[in-house]
């Protein structure tokens, strides 16, 4: 399940007028991003894909929820509690094969980001480099399903159900699913 081609150019278009609107320029985008002003009109213009890190440094620095540029509407409209129930939130497909579930999206000024994320089993991507990316603040994962391979810098860690990690999340990191039958796990990332 991914997001398709018009959707993406969708979210590439409320990115480039955010940011035109509130006259930040594309370098200045790019260096809170760590890539080339290139690379950052490339994601600007919705011709590639872009990852959950890049959409979340946008958000943070545009002072808008991520929602607003995946939906192009407000969804935070609520200031004491909200309830997402199972199987429910705001889909955030932003990683080939991995499924993300944003659970405050209707929370107005909520100060972390937890998703609830499903990873399938897929055997090369065990087998090759993990793909990491950086972004500010902290991450808490909890493995609630399976087993992840944690890369988090140099170092690779295994994780299992009930096992959790904590890290600077500016530090390169990523997962695959280590299982058979894949991996779910909620990750609470920390805005600065």
């Amino acid at each position: 399940m991914g997001i398709n081609d018009m959707d993406i150019k969708l979210i590439a278009e409320r990115i480039k007028c955010i940011r035109e609107d509130l006259e930040i320029t594309v370098e200045e985008m790019a260096s809170l991003c760590e890539m080339t002003p290139e690379r950052y009109k490339e994601l600007e213009s919705g011709s590639v894909d872009f990852t959950f890190s890049f959409l979340n440094r946008c958000a943070v620095r545009f002072g808008v929820d991520i929602s607003a540029l995946m939906t192009g509407s407000v969804t935070s409209y609520l200031k004491t509690y909200a309830i997402e129930r199972k199987g429910c939130g705001l889909r955030v497909d932003r990683r080939k094969d991995f499924e993300y579930l944003h659970l405050a999206s209707r929370f107005s000024n909520h100060r972390v980001d937890p998703l609830y994320v499903c990873v399938p089993y897929n055997k090369e991507a065990l087998e090759k480099p993990v793909d990491t990316n950086t972004h500010a603040g902290q991450e808490f994962d909890y493995v609630l399903e399976g087993t992840l391979k944690y890369v988090i810098g140099n170092k690779t860690e295994y994780l299992s159900a009930g096992d959790s990690i904590i890290l600077d999340s500016s530090i390169p990191h990523g997962m695959v699913a280590a299982s058979e039958g894949g991996s779910k796990f909620l990750a609470i990332v920390i805005k600065n």
